[in-house]
């Protein structure tokens, strides 16, 4: 009997035990805990997968503790780019945007490019011309923006010229529960519902000061998401750039798909063996078929959750 579940990250990096607080941790726990809750009753009612990560990971846009959507890091301009994707498992059908600015939910815009469009990939305007064609919230530029953000983008520059920082590095030049020169800023969600189908999302604000019009990983099918139900669901959090060159997501339900490997050791080989050869730091969710779940990160933590059907949630940040 299938067991449905959900599993959801806001970004993994080395979270500083040191200066984390219990009104932090609880802060960031409760976020996660209320993700499950509220986008895992959908997998209770016997909802499928792809509504689930949908749901979720646009609760995580809507949380500024996590950096997508609402409380998305600045850009160099000081201006927000948002990037999301979404993959289904049964049919292999995919959707993503990169690079908008005023949509409130990138996450919905990518499901609309992929169910209601012949496309996969839409960027800048053009996604934001489609999203609006569609009928999805826009919203004013600086909806994204919040101070504790702002005071962010401030300490990146004061550190250095040109310098980036990915989410939560940058806060904790102050006082937050992440070391902020480290951490790696990605909301993602992966499930497998009673249907035995599979489907991952991930959504992004990108790097702190990062330059204005680059990609990462979080919106490209096979680098920062993908499903099949052959296999697995993946969402990653990163160094973009090292996912993207390693095309992790895929690159853990190849090794099951073609190789026998279980999801464990597939997840495990590519975050802690074959990301470290090209200096990749992050983690990734993954559940398989079977509704095994694996959330490995070879950093010193990462913001994670899942939850059965009809279970309590489980929330964790560090190791």
């Amino acid at each position: 009997m299938i067991k449905p579940v959900l599993v959801i990250h806001g970004g993994a990096g080395a979270i500083s035990r040191a200066r984390t607080t219990p009104e932090i941790r609880q802060d960031y726990e409760a976020a996660l805990q209320q993700v499950l809750e509220g986008a895992g009753a959908i997998l209770a009612r016997d909802g499928s997968a792809l509504d689930a990560v949908t749901e979720a990971v646009r609760l995580l846009e809507e949380c500024p503790l996590f950096n997508a959507g609402y409380g998305a890091v600045f850009t160099s301009e000081g201006k927000h780019e948002l990037d999301a994707s979404i993959m289904d498992g049964n049919t292999l059908k995919s959707g993503a945007v990169a690079n908008v600015t005023i949509l409130r939910n990138p996450v919905l815009a990518a499901r609309a490019v992929m169910e209601r469009s012949s496309h996969v990939f839409f960027v800048g305007p053009g996604a934001e011309a489609y999203a609006r064609s569609q009928g999805l919230e826009c919203v004013a530029a600086d909806f994204f923006s919040t101070s504790a953000r702002r005071e962010q983008l401030e300490r990146v520059r004061r550190a250095g010229a040109g310098l980036t920082a990915l989410d939560h590095d940058a806060q904790a030049m102050s006082f937050a529960p992440l070391d902020e020169t480290r951490k790696l800023g990605t909301v993602g969600a992966v499930a497998l519902d009673s249907h035995g189908d599979l489907a991952a999302a991930t959504s992004t604000g990108g790097m702190t000061n990062k330059q204005p019009g680059r990609v990462g990983d979080a919106p490209l099918i096979g680098a920062g998401c993908y499903a099949n139900n052959r296999s697995c669901a993946v969402s990653t959090t990163g160094t973009g750039e090292a996912f993207i060159r390693m095309v992790a997501a895929y690159d853990v339900s190849a090794q099951m798909e073609y190789g026998g490997c279980s999801l464990a050791d597939a997840a495990e080989r590519v975050v802690h063996v074959k990301l470290p050869r090209i200096g990749g730091s992050g983690g990734l969710i993954a559940v398989d078929a079977q509704g095994q779940v694996c959330m490995p990160f070879n950093t010193e933590g990462m913001y994670r959750g899942y939850m059965y059907a009809g279970q309590r949630p489980f929330v964790a940040i560090h190791t």
